[in-house]
């Protein structure tokens, strides 16, 4: 099962213990073998959920070339698929996955929100994490 990840950056500190706890309890519902998860490596949630999918046993494979924290995490990925000039990375990322993750407030209009009616529209199954008492971090 390869499951992606996309989210928002801007969560306040609330939020991110929230959204961590909600992340491990998706995770930890899939068994480990065959588990990978599928990342940007992105600051806050995305990172989560990678951490996450590699403590529960599970295997990481990352989109694109992350910089900064992400690059540990990175090291420990199966697998990176580089992403070429002018490439769609949502195309990209919701061909390698069977379900999506979307930590997103559902505010319209923006990538998460495109990223979603993308990924309904072609059947992908998505798990929006948005916790009561979440808030972005203006």
């Amino acid at each position: 099962m390869h499951i992606g990840v996309i989210g928002h950056t801007d969560l306040s500190e609330i939020t991110e213990m929230l959204v961590r706890g909600e992340l491990w309890k998706l995770v930890t519902g899939y068994q480990t073998y065959g588990l990978v998860g599928v990342s940007p490596l992105g600051p806050g949630s995305e990172s989560w959920f990678a951490a996450a999918v590699l403590e529960h046993g599970g295997t990481l494979e990352v989109l694109g070339t992350p910089a900064g924290p992400g690059d540990a995490l990175a090291r420990q990925a199966r697998a990176v698929h580089r992403l070429g000039p002018g490439t769609d990375p949502t195309a990209v990322l919701l061909g390698l996955v069977d379900e999506l993750v979307a930590v997103w407030d559902g505010s319209p209009g923006g990538p998460l929100a495109d990223a979603v009616a993308r990924a309904e529209a072609q059947g992908t199954y998505v798990h929006r994490i948005w916790p009561d008492g979440s808030e972005r971090s203006a």
